[in-house]
This record gives structure tokens, sequence and C-alpha cells, in this order.
């Protein structure tokens, strides 16, 4: 294992303290946990849309730095990836719905299972968009991510290249231990809303991911040497 930076040590330290907090919270007042610590708009989800958000400035970040020296696969990849988390933080927080006392529309009102100008709230029929997309697929998506696509990585040329290709980060298997480690310690919470910490947890992950991938050469001025 490569030496970890500060930024990482002081991810993997803002990781640890989440879960002693919430642990200790989660079996010692759940009322305190789902009221205050994991409600709408508390610590976590407003640490979560931080995390979120710093993943899409550190690639808006990558973008600048490497404009001159990438090709333009490469930067469409890591535009997408800003854009996506952008999104991620701005759904997290409803858009600041909350924060800035606005009203939603009569289409979220009538069709958001909660009433807030968000879409992985919505209901569709009779499907929650957050329980098949945000919940169903993306572990499956994960799954596939963290543990499958380090190994093909390492063993077919044509995905390490489009791999490469289009700025897409490879897990280290130190994120992949941590996200076990966090599923499990999640699955003990015995407060209703546990699954907001996990989703924080997601974010801490990702940005460590983004800041120091296994292709980390992917990141560099020059990606021709690998380490």
């Amino acid at each position: 294992m490569k030496n970890l930076s500060r930024i990482e040590v002081f991810g993997y330290m803002f990781l640890i303290i989440t879960f002693v907090n919430s642990l200790y919270f989660g079996f010692t007042d759940a009322a305190l946990f789902n009221e205050h610590y994991a409600q709408e708009d508390g610590l976590v989800e407003n640490e979560t849309a931080l995390m979120l958000l710093a993943i899409s400035i550190l690639c808006v970040y990558h973008l600048f730095k490497l404009w001159n020296f990438k090709k333009p696969l490469w930067k469409a990849g890591t535009l997408i990836f800003a854009v996506l988390f952008f999104f991620a933080a701005g759904e997290e927080i409803s858009w600041g719905q909350r924060i800035f006392g606005m009203e939603s529309g009569e289409f979220f009102l009538e069709n958001n299972a909660q009433g807030e100008t968000n879409l992985h709230n919505l209901v569709v029929g009779d499907t929650k968009v957050n329980k098949l997309i945000f919940s169903q697929l993306l572990m499956i998506v994960m799954v596939l991510y963290l543990v499958i696509v380090p190994l093909l990585y390492k063993k077919v040329r044509w995905i390490k290249n489009l791999a490469d290709t289009f700025a897409v980060p490879i897990v280290e298997w130190r994120h992949t231990i941590a996200f076990i480690v966090c599923t499990i310690l999640v699955s003990l919470i015995p407060a209703d809303r546990k699954w907001e910490v996990y989703e924080l947890a997601f974010g801490i992950i990702f940005f460590l991911i983004f800041l120091n991938p296994f292709n980390r050469h992917i990141f560099r001025e020059s990606s021709n040497a690998h380490e």
C-alpha cells in the first residue's frame, strides 16, 4: 500500500469518527439519532452533501489542471463525473429547498413521496424511484465497481484502456474493505435512519477514491507510466 496523504488520513479519521458517533447515538438514544443526528437537513445529511460536492469540485480541479494535457474523452469522462456528483449533492439537500424556505411546485407535491423538490423521492405508479434506483440498482453497481472491476482492470487490457481513457478511477482494496466494514457497521445500528450514515460513508470513500485511485496516473500530466 502506498503511503497515504494527509488528506486521505483525515478522510479515514473522519470516517472512523462518523461511525463512533453513529454507533454510540444509534445504540444509546435512537430518538436523538433519528430526530437530530440523522434527520432531514441534519448533521449527517449536510455532511453527505458536502462530501459529494467536494468530489465534484475535485473533478473540476482535475479538469482545469490537466485540460491542456488530456484527450477529449478523458475530459468528457471527468466532466460527467463532476456533473453527476454535483447533481447528487443537490439532490441530497433537495437543492436547498428547506435551507432557503422554498415551496415545492405542484408536480413535486403530487408525485414526490416527501413533497420535496428532488428526483430521488419521486413515486412512479406504486414504485419509489429511490428504492428502485438508489437502493437496489445502486447496490448492484457498487458490488461490480468495488469488487469485479478492479479484478478485470488488472487482467483485461481493453477494460483498463477504457477506464483510463474516460478517467474512471479504479478502487484500491482499502476502499473496498472500507465499504464492506461500513456496510456491516451500518447494519448493526438499530435506529431507523441509519442508512443516512451509509450515504455519508459512500461520500467519504468515493472522495478518497477520486483523490488517490489505483490508476492514479490518470490524474497526472503524463499517463504513460503506471505505478
